[in-house]
């Protein structure tokens, strides 16, 4: 039987093995790029919906700004070659999920053409079984037509169908009349039999060639939806082809930029080395200015607290030394007033006058001391920081385990975000979070970081806070200034090895940097 669907017909057997060979190479190669994306161990290996790629695709791109904003010490070029490769890391999922939908659509495509291919094969069955019933039919009628011609040229070569009287006047006897009548009657049935079958085979063949008609309208039908089915699953093969093309492509690009970074490794890792370094140094720098500015906090209050002391115990000893004197001149004025007393007594009686009566002694009187309250250190909020800024937070502060998929460069297994990031655009103004002075104001002091403010709060409660800004356009404070809580101090910027325009503050508290989300 065949199929005509543009061009594609051919015996059955053979053009479905084909389509059957197609759907085994897309499922083949499919499963070979669903392996070498698991492979990669990313993640993200399980099918999704289009709803959890949205949110995935929205999750990768602020992973990759964090990853960005964790190499923005690092030369551009290999910030964004991290980028890209968390990139494409990102985007093999989605296409894996991409490949598996465009290998379902094949086989739904291919298993409606085998569906078609058998119900065209039982309507070809069933025209060629009508087609041979018509032409037996036919064949009966040209027998029967020619039973009842060969009737109609006996009865015309006899003068036509012999009547009743006819019979009886050309028969011989009784007998013969009888035996003339039963073929007159035999021929008459014969004919009306052969009429009768003949109309039967007219109602026949027309009921057959109507059944022909329907089942090529039905094969003409299917064969349309045939040529439809074709051109969907070569739609669906061309489609998977092209995403296990975005695959190996995702794949290959993925590879060459790990083997890139693998190759770039021993210089990112001395590069990091030297960054962390300077890091270290510059907290150090301010760490160790707080250190003095605590240290002299320390001493002044403890000068504060002697001078207290020694005070409290000038003003003590002043006031035992009173209250001595007072007991003393009360024990005097009672031993003088016993003496009077004697001597009216005596007087009184004609006696001689007494000895005077000898003062009390009184007890030496110590003095009460008041130890001077120590300063206790205060909360960290005093310091009323606010927002340096007016805008989002991109990211926050504390401990970013590494990604997976990206390399490990400080072979820590992650990094520590310092301050916060708040996501503005190049020159939005930066005003002072408190009132302070300006401790440094340079470019490129630590390198990648640009232009730098660092601005000290001083001591208050016994703490001691410094703020720093990284990555400004620039800067319109200079060292030594002192500048008031939201006073212009410059504008914001993406210098230095910075992923675009943002702001890295950072709050060092007593030598140590904290979360600046505590203090604002």
């Amino acid at each position: 039987m065949l199929l005509s669907a543009r061009g594609h017909g051919s015996p059955s057997g053979t053009w479905w093995a084909r389509q059957d060979k197609r759907a085994f190479v897309v499922r083949g190669t499919a499963a070979t790029s669903v392996a070498l994306v698991v492979s990669f161990a990313l993640g993200f290996t399980t099918p999704v919906v289009a709803d959890e790629l949205d949110e995935r695709k929205s999750a990768l791109e602020n992973e990759i700004s964090e990853v960005q904003q964790s190499m923005e010490y690092l030369d551009a070029d290999i910030a964004e070659t991290i980028g890209t490769l968390k990139t494409y890391q990102g985007q093999l999922p989605a296409a894996q999920q991409s490949l598996t939908e465009a290998q379902g659509r094949v086989e739904i495509a291919t298993d409606e053409v085998g569906a078609l291919a058998v119900r065209v094969d039982l309507a070809q069955e069933t025209k060629t079984k009508i087609t041979e019933e018509l032409r037996s039919d036919r064949q009966k009628m040209v027998e029967t037509r020619k039973v009842i011609g060969q009737i109609a040229t006996e009865a015309y070569k006899n003068g036509g169908v012999p009547t009743n009287v006819s019979l009886l006047l050309g028969a011989d006897d009784v007998e013969d009349f009888t035996e003339s009548m039963d073929m007159v009657d035999q021929a008459l049935r014969s004919q009306n039999a052969a009429m009768e079958r003949l109309s039967e085979q007219n109602a026949t063949n027309a009921n057959s060639q109507a059944r022909l008609t329907a089942v090529e309208a039905e094969i003409a039908a299917l064969k349309e939806r045939a040529d439809a089915a074709l051109d969907a699953e070569q739609a669906a093969r061309d489609a998977a082809a092209s995403e296990k093309a975005t695959v190996d492509r995702l794949v290959a690009d993925t590879s060459a930029l790990s083997a890139k970074l693998q190759e770039q490794k021993p210089v990112i890792e001395a590069k990091l080395a030297s960054v962390e370094q300077a890091q270290q140094r510059v907290n150090a720098d301010i760490a160790e200015r707080q250190r003095r500015l605590i240290e002299e906090a320390r001493k002044a209050e403890e000068a504060r607290v002697k001078a207290e002391q020694e005070r409290l115990q000038a003003e003590a000893e002043a006031a035992a030394a009173a209250e001595k004197a007072r007991r003393e001149a009360e024990a005097a004025a009672a031993a003088e007033a016993e003496t009077r007393r004697r001597e009216a007594e005596a007087a009184a009686a004609n006696k001689p006058a007494p000895a005077p009566v000898v003062p009390q002694a009184v007890a030496p009187v110590e003095p009460e001391i008041v130890v001077p309250q120590v300063e206790a250190p205060g909360n960290p909020g005093a310091f009323g920081l606010t927002a340096p800024v007016s805008g989002p937070i991109s990211s926050g502060f504390g401990w970013r385990t590494t990604p997976v998929g990206t390399i490990d460069f400080n072979g820590t297994g992650g990094y520590m975000h310092t301050g916060i990031d708040f996501g503005v655009g190049c020159g939005t103004a930066l005003y002072a979070p408190a009132a302070g002075e300006v401790w440094y104001a340079d470019s490129n002091a630590l390198e990648g970081a640009g232009n730098r403010i660092v601005l000290n709060h001083g001591v208050i409660g016994g703490n001691v806070l410094a703020t720093n800004f990284y990555h400004l356009t620039k800067y319109v404070v200079s060292v030594g200034q002192r500048v008031s809580a939201g006073q212009l101090i410059g504008y914001t910027g993406t210098t230095g090895n910075s992923s675009g325009c943002h702001l890295h503050f950072e709050t060092m508290l007593n030598g140590t940097l904290v979360d600046p989300i505590g203090l604002l």
